[in-house]
């Protein structure tokens, strides 16, 4: 990091625009940045800070106001710093929050912090970034450190030069490891960690595996668990191959006891067969005996019973024959029947000819009132129109009338109505422009008008200047009594032993007295903040006396010559009575005007309406004239009035005449059907073997009892079948020489033989699923074995590994973890670093030791610093170190730190450092050999700025940054 130039604008002590160009002070390399106290040195410092991280360092943050109290109002505050970081051109421009005046009106308002990251690409400057958040990640990730980082190693703050070489280890761990970005070993001691509770559980999640399997095992061998079984302490080889023997050993003797099992089984099959055979053989002989028995016993019965089956045959055999004539029969019948119907329907003597004729006049006569009908419906419609149309000219006429009387009387209505209208609208502006200038009258007069509220906010204004002015008085001169007093003060803070901010003395042989009445830090700092009150409160009042003069010139100017107030007073109320009939005036004369258009339309509308209804009567009339004549000579030769009685007559006689032909018809075709029918009758019944008809008739059975008798023929020859089958059978004859066979002996003999097969296949089928059973999970077991045995052994091997790497192990004898280790090869690089400057600066006396043992109550080990003082030939504690050998042994650490930074491939470069303070407490020579050493820096490119406010300083220091300080604010320039 590299700073180029810096500028300031309203910004802690500094009210205006203030320029630092780093570029021509890092010419000299070594600068002072001096001024007297409380002049803003460290603030510089922090315009720094604030434009890297929008923070400044130590307890000033916490204060939360860096805009300049002495800046001009409406001056936004600003730190714009260009740098070189990692190598890169930057520009970096950041506001702090603030409280703004507002744009309108009185009072403040909040402005948010802003930031804007620019790079420089090219010649040019390009945005990268507008977002708080953003900017803070990319200059931290640039720089390498955070700001409480930066400000321990690149700007040390007032007096906080020992902060890094008095923390401890852990403090030292997070810092390193950021400059250092060694934050990857961490992460490898993060992953063993991570590793080795992910194999613990991968190797619970196997030991439980292998538990519920033996487990498993045990319960399908009906087996008791091994001896000093106990799965959570199964974790040698030994013990896991031993289970897999004793798994081996259940299997194979559940298979022995499955063989045996299984030859039971047979002999039972053999004993079961033979008892089923008895059995089965008993039970034929039985059954063949009872069957010829009762084979014998029907056939005698159905030989007793031949003749009725005979007889029965033949009723059959006719009823059949006759089944097929029937139908035949019925169907003549119902044609005879028919013609006699259809011929009593026709009149005796009617002639087929005569009424063939009669429909076809009557389908003539027809025709020509439906060709008629067309010009009938529409003389209807035309009467109805005529009627209507006359009607309508009426209504046209009398509205045309009415229309006529109305447009002749609007136009004198809407001039009336124009005339009175201009009137009220000249009031109504008159009224208006009265109303402001009264309302302005009155806002100005009275007790609490403008003008006297213009007074007392002016008598409060110059109060409350009085007041600021005499409180100033009163803080500047115990200002004054103090800076008089000083030397008192600063001798009544001194303590036995400590140095001497001034002279850096231990000794105080003569310290200056206050005196009773001498005012103090308190004191002071009260009179200020009442003068701080006193300025708002005058600047309030200013603000509001502002405000008023600025309305009561308005209101002034509104009001007009107060003489003419009276008389327009006293026309004001007629005046506003008169304005106040415009909208009314405005209403009707628009409704007037638009009815005046609307009645001149509707009076064409009209005209035109009564000239069509005119010519549509004319037209219309003589088409019904035409249409009535030739309805007329239709209906004369009847009797008729109308068309639809003429039709109607028409249609019954029509309907009449057809439907006798329909008769006539239907007579005709009964007829043809009953010969046919009788023809077909005989034939049928011929064919069927009967003589006539009426023998098949008498014949026929129903269908009901056809078929009952039909199945009695049908079983009585089927049961004479069966008897003759079975006393035909070999042997029959011989049946009943044998006794019959004791059939309940048998089976009782056959149930025992299969309850013996069924328990033998039982044992046999469980020793086949135990068998199974143990196959499955005897080998399950060994998986589950084979795999845990790899986890196990990964798990004790990253274990042992992840407690070396975090210290814990025997075998770490410095009991450092892996990071720690890395770093404090890293901090012994400092430790050289800087004993290189330290030696110099100590005159031969100290040197700095890096020891890896932890300090008192610390928990991690390998970064504990000591000092080595070459005089007493003892190593110690840093915290033993006066102030200004502490400040001394920092400074030289921080160079270290900063070289071995600057060094290391990938880290943070540091090309510029600042030292704030301390200088006082060194004497003489030590002085010398530190800023001999400071200069010395400048070889490397490094540019370092000293801040003191050390007379010496300014002699040794050429080149300086001086910080003038005012009653209007700090001022900074360049000198040397």
């Amino acid at each position: 990091m590299r700073l180029h130039h810096l500028e300031i604008t309203a910004f802690g002590p500094f009210p205006d625009t203030v320029e630092v160009d780093f570029d021509q002070l890092s010419g000299a390399g070594l600068f002072l940045l001096s001024g007297p106290t409380g002049a803003g040195k460290t603030s510089v410092l922090d315009a720094v800070c604030f434009a890297l991280y929008g923070d400044v360092p130590g307890d000033r943050a916490t204060a939360r106001r860096l805009r300049s109290d002495q800046a001009a109002s409406g001056v936004a505050p600003r730190v714009t710093l260009e740098a070189t970081l990692s190598g890169r051109r930057f520009r970096l421009v950041r506001s702090p929050a603030w409280e703004r005046p507002k744009k309108r009106g009185s009072g403040t308002t909040s402005q948010q912090a802003s930031v804007t990251v620019s790079e420089r690409i090219s010649g040019e400057w390009a945005p990268l970034t507008s977002r708080l958040d953003e900017a803070g990640h990319l200059i931290s990730r640039l720089v390498g450190m955070n700001l409480t980082q930066f400000t321990q190693v690149a700007m040390l703050p007032q007096g906080r030069f020992q902060a890094f070489l008095r923390s401890r280890s852990e403090e030292r761990h997070q810092l390193l490891q950021r400059l250092f970005r060694t934050g990857r070993f961490e992460d490898v001691e993060r992953w063993l960690r991570d590793r080795r509770l992910e194999l613990r559980r991968s190797s619970e999640t196997a030991h439980q595996d292998v538990a519920d399997l033996v487990s498993r095992v045990s319960e399908a061998a009906t087996t008791p668990l091994p001896d000093e079984w106990d799965v959570r302490d199964l974790t040698a080889p030994a013990e896991a191959g031993s289970l897999a023997s004793w798994s081996d050993r259940l299997l194979a003797e559940a298979r022995g006891a499955l063989a045996g099992s299984a030859a039971a089984t047979h002999a039972a099959t053999q004993v079961e067969r033979s008892a089923r055979s008895a059995l089965d053989s008993g039970r034929a002989t039985a059954d063949q005996q009872a069957r010829v028995e009762a084979a014998a016993a029907e056939h005698a019965l159905l030989i007793g019973a031949a003749d009725e089956h005979a007889s029965a045959r033949e009723r059959v055999d006719a009823g059949r024959r006759a089944a097929s004539v029937m139908p035949l029969w019925r169907v003549a019948r119902a044609a005879r029947e028919a013609h006699e119907v259809a011929a009593a329907d026709v009149p005796v003597g009617v002639e087929r000819t005569s009424v063939e004729t009669t429909v076809a006049e009557l389908a003539d006569a027809s025709a020509r009132v439906r060709a008629l009908r067309p010009r009938a419906d529409r003389l209807v419609e035309l009467d109805q129109r005529l009627a209507e149309l006359q009607e309508h000219g009426r209504e046209v006429t009398e509205a045309l009338r009415v229309a006529s009387e109305r447009s002749g009387e609007l136009p004198t209505r809407i001039a009336t109505l124009r005339e009175s209208l201009e009137e009220a609208r000249a009031a109504a502006a008159t009224v208006e422009s009265a109303a402001a200038r009264l309302a302005a009258h009155d806002e100005l007069s009275g007790p609490t008008g403008l003008t006297a509220l213009l007074e007392r906010a002016r008598a409060e204004h110059a109060e409350a200047r009085e007041q600021t002015l005499t409180r100033r008085t009163t803080w500047l001169d115990l200002r004054q009594a103090r800076l008089e007093g000083m030397a008192a003060e600063i001798a009544h803070a001194l303590v036995v032993g400590e140095s001497c901010p001034v002279c850096g003395s231990h000794e105080h042989p003569h310290k200056a007295a206050r005196s009773a009445d001498a005012p103090d830090a308190s004191a002071e700092k009260a009179a200020h903040k009442a003068v701080d009150a006193a300025a708002a409160l005058e600047h309030l009042r200013e603000e509001e006396a502002r405000d008023l003069a600025t309305r009561h010139a308005v209101v002034t100017e509104r009001a007009g010559d107060p003489a003419e107030l009276d008389e327009l007073r006293a026309r004001h109320g007629g005046l506003r009575a008169t304005a106040a009939g415009v909208p009314g005036l405005e209403r009707t004369l628009a409704a007037t005007e638009s009815e005046l258009a609307a009645t001149a339309e509707t009076a064409r509308r009209l005209e035109a309406d009564a000239a069509e209804t005119t010519a549509s009567l004319r037209l219309l009339g003589q088409e019904a004239v035409s249409h009535r004549a030739e309805v007329t000579r239709l209906l004369e030769p009847t009797p008729h009035g109308s068309l639809d009685d003429l039709e109607a007559d028409l249609h019954d006689r029509d309907r009449d005449a057809r439907a006798l032909l329909l008769a006539l018809d239907a007579r005709d075709a009964a007829a043809a059907r009953a010969s046919e029918s009788a023809t077909a009758l005989d034939a049928a019944a011929r064919d069927a073997g009967f003589d006539d008809p009426a023998a098949a008739a008498a014949a026929a059975l129903a269908p009901d009892v056809l078929e009952r008798l039909a199945a009695q023929v049908a079983d009585h020859d089927r049961r004479l079948a069966n008897a003759e089958a079975i006393l035909a059978e070999p042997g029959a004859d011989q049946v009943g020489l044998f006794p019959p066979p004791d059939l309940r002996a048998l089976t009782r003999a056959h149930d025992r033989a299969h309850r013996a097969l069924t328990t033998a296949r039982a044992t046999e089928q469980a020793g086949s699923g135990r068998v199974e059973r143990l196959s499955l999970l005897v080998s399950e077991l060994g998986g589950a074995l084979q795999r845990w045995a790899p986890v196990r052994a990964e798990l004790d091997l990253t274990t042992r590994l992840a407690s070396f790497v975090e210290g814990k192990a025997p075998d770490n004898r410095l009991q450092m973890r892996l990071s720690a280790y890395v770093l404090a090869y890293r901090l012994s690089q400092v430790v050289a670093a800087a004993n290189e400057r330290l030696a110099r600066m100590s005159d031969q006396r100290y040197s700095l030791e890096h020891t890896g043992h932890r300090g008192a109550g610390e928990t991690r080990g390998g970064l504990s610093l000591l000092i080595r003082d070459d005089w007493s030939g003892e190593s110690r504690d840093p915290a033993t170190l006066s102030g200004g050998e502490t400040f001394v042994v920092s400074l030289a650490l921080a160079l270290g730190l900063a070289d071995v930074i600057t060094q290391e491939t990938g880290g943070a470069d540091l090309d510029t450092l600042f030292v704030d303070e301390g200088f006082g407490a060194l004497d003489a020579d030590t002085l010398d050999d530190v800023l001999d050493t400071l200069d010395s820096l400048r070889d490397g490119g490094r540019v370092v700025g000293v801040v003191s406010h050390v007379a010496e300083m300014r002699d040794r220091i050429p080149t300086q940054l001086v910080v003038t300080k005012a009653r209007t604010g700090s001022t900074i320039a360049v000198t040397g």
